[in-house]
């Protein structure tokens, strides 16, 4: 039970983490595919959703699916048989491979590797972004330096450095796929991040910065890789009249009813990112004389969306938790907190907080697989850590961290409800 926070008075409408956001024009477009009956996946929206997403990323070719997942799936694809040169009917390009991960991300980042057969290996996170550590990732070359491709995910909106991300893959002769699925219309040093990798995927989930209620596009510089996807992505039919298959393909397409939508969202990007800004500032300042901090990034060089805020409590300021895999428990303190406390608040008040992704590492179905920290290696055993541990930073950080409410819907005034519920569990 929340005591501390028991008081305060639950919203009459729930209050989500992060929901779609529509302006009207949608239908237009909706209804544009409705009336030319271009119901299936071709047509003038496609076309233009994907020009739109090359533009905006700055690459040449934007290849328009049905979910982000599926385009990393034919990145990975399109890197193992570059890499390797596989051939086209077999157990997955990357059969028996290893391939360096971002370990705190969602799963769909790597699951894509595990469909090729890949084997995930996870790099540690970089406390000073909460993206891939450079450092962990040149400790990994030194430890397997046979392997060719890195999966990179940016976290929240908020970009690492992917810049030099990019140039120890380089060094390395690695591929480098770029998950941007959270980081559409983010930068670093003055580029959009979906531009940074080899190959690179985006996101048009319910939940993203703008949406179609589901699909992605798979961005590339190489017209052949793109016309390869595109073939992948409507069952690998070859050019005859009939039916004809030299290869393994998928029903990846996307619908051109879902590409009217997003079509109609890019206009808006711009507007939503600043209010998702204004969000992470209000958060800043109604929290900044507790002893927590907010997602970080580099006020230089790094230009986030701000998708989801974020916050981590400090260490001496943790009051007592424990997690299973699938319960928390804590113990209340007076004048501390944790997210299990504050999460069961946020939910009093009938609003959706969650817990920072779960590292990849601590995972029940890959936690046997190789985990490289700035000092070391090796294969995590235990959800038990210490606070404010430099062993297994992102470990540390989900122990620490919850995401807060970010929707760009939300009142300035039901904002302020979750901050002072928030300043309460501390009371």
């Amino acid at each position: 039970m929340y005591v501390k926070t028991e008081r305060f008075r639950p919203f009459e409408k729930k209050l989500w983490l992060a929901s779609p956001t529509m302006h009207g024009e949608e239908l237009q477009y909706v209804r544009e595919a409705y009336d030319t009956n271009w119901m299936s996946t071709v047509g003038a929206n496609i076309t233009a959703v994907e020009q739109l997403a090359a533009e905006q990323a700055g690459v040449k070719y934007a290849v328009a699916l049905s979910s982000c997942t599926a385009a990393l799936h034919l990145c990975v694809k399109l890197a193992g048989e570059r890499l390797y040169s596989r051939p086209a009917i077999s157990h997955g390009t990357l059969e028996g491979r290893h391939v360096f991960c971002s370990d705190m991300t969602f799963s769909a980042t790597l699951n894509p590797v595990v469909y090729e057969g890949g084997i995930p290996v996870f790099i540690d996170t970089d406390r000073d972004s909460w993206n891939m550590s450079p450092t962990a990732l040149e400790r990994a070359f030194a430890l397997y330096p046979d392997v060719k491709l890195v999966v990179y995910a940016e976290l929240y909106g908020f970009p690492g450095n992917i810049q030099k991300i990019r140039q120890i893959c380089h060094a390395h002769g690695a591929l480098l796929i770029e998950d941007a699925a959270e980081a559409m219309g983010a930068f670093w040093a003055d580029v959009p991040c979906g531009g940074f990798g080899d190959y690179a995927a985006v996101s048009y989930n319910g939940n993203k910065i703008i949406t179609g209620s589901s699909g992605g596009c798979l961005l590339t510089n190489d017209i052949s890789d793109a016309n390869h996807a595109r073939k992948w992505s409507t069952q690998a039919r070859e050019n005859a009249a009939w039916y004809q298959h030299e290869e393994v393909g998928y029903n990846y397409r996307m619908s051109n009813v879902i590409a009217g939508v997003i079509r109609s969202q890019y206009p808006h990007l711009e507007a939503h990112i600043a209010q998702k800004k204004a969000i992470y500032d209000r958060y800043w300042e109604g929290l900044r004389d507790l002893p927590v901090q907010m997602n970080p990034f580099d006020q230089t060089r790094s230009k986030p969306n701000y998708w989801l805020s974020a916050m981590i409590i400090n260490p001496e300021a943790m009051c007592g938790q424990v997690r299973s895999d699938s319960e928390a428990l804590y113990r209340p303190e007076h004048g501390k907190s944790c997210p299990a406390e504050i999460l069961e608040a946020i939910s009093g008040l009938n609003a959706e907080g969650r817990p920072i992704w779960k590292p990849m590492h601590m995972q029940p179905m890959y936690r046997m697989h190789e985990f490289i920290t700035v000092n070391g290696s090796g294969r995590a055993k235990t959800n038990a850590y210490i606070a404010g541990s430099t062993e297994d930073i992102g470990a540390d950080i989900f122990h620490r961290g919850l995401c807060l409410p970010s929707d760009n819907k939300m009142t300035a005034e039901q904002q302020e409800r979750i901050i002072a519920v928030i300043r309460a569990c501390f009371d």
